[in-house]
């Protein structure tokens, strides 16, 4: 491309007096890039026309850069609104029953426990047993014929000959049983949302739940 006259920049306003100015001038955007495609378009030696082929080069470039930072505005907007959301579901959150998986829990006389196992297929009966901090059992409850998903339960916080168990720290088992064998259970435990965290790297919530200690939002399987 042929070099452009300085007075040809004055003229069109992108030549300054100062050093601040010029500095400005080192960058062009599309519009004063525009401006002077038409100045050369209009001065242009008729016997000897300029290549078009790195105008419209160029203007390609500048339409490519002013989608991507189109883009990266839309994703910013997106990105705090999106946050915003998690701030207001968040909010919501405190005071609620969550169900995380968990299969220890820190009680107290007579407090109780609300939980589920997890079962993958049906089941002719899903026994729960609570142990205590030695791994002594506490309490073993039956829950009967159970279809596949969430099978609740619910502790009284009594042990098997109904007095109140001590307080402590619980730890809950559950096995589903059918076709002459036993199989383990995944556990989930309910308890209550004291606060919520939020800002971590990688934008996630972290529940602090009474009684269970920080869970993150995702794992949360049922909100009470």
């Amino acid at each position: 491309m042929n070099a452009i006259d300085q007075d040809v920049l004055s003229r069109l306003g992108l030549a300054g007096a100062d050093s601040q100015q010029q500095g400005k001038q080192d960058r062009l955007g599309q519009t004063d890039f525009l401006k002077l495609m038409v100045t050369q378009l209009e001065n242009q030696d008729p016997f000897k026309p300029m290549e078009s082929g790195d105008f419209l080069g160029q203007i390609a470039q500048f339409g490519t850069v002013a989608g991507i930072e189109d883009l990266q505005k839309s994703f910013k907007d997106v990105a705090r609104s999106l946050y915003s959301g998690q701030a207001l579901q968040a909010a919501a959150l405190v005071g609620r029953q969550v169900m995380v998986p968990v299969d220890m829990a820190l009680m107290e006389p007579g407090q109780g426990q609300w939980g589920a196992a997890d079962l993958a297929g049906s089941a002719s009966d899903v026994v729960i047993s609570v142990h205590d901090q030695s791994g002594a059992l506490v309490r073993q409850m039956s829950l009967g014929p159970r279809a596949p998903g969430l099978a609740e339960f619910r502790w009284d916080g009594r042990d098997d000959a109904g007095e109140l168990a001590q307080a402590g720290v619980y730890e809950f088992r559950a096995q589903a049983h059918g076709a002459g064998r036993a199989e383990a259970l995944g556990v989930y435990l309910a308890a209550g949302v004291d606060s919520v965290s939020l800002g971590n790297r990688d934008g996630s919530l972290t529940l602090h739940v009474d009684g269970l200690g920080e869970i993150d939002f995702s794992k949360v399987r049922r909100i009470g």
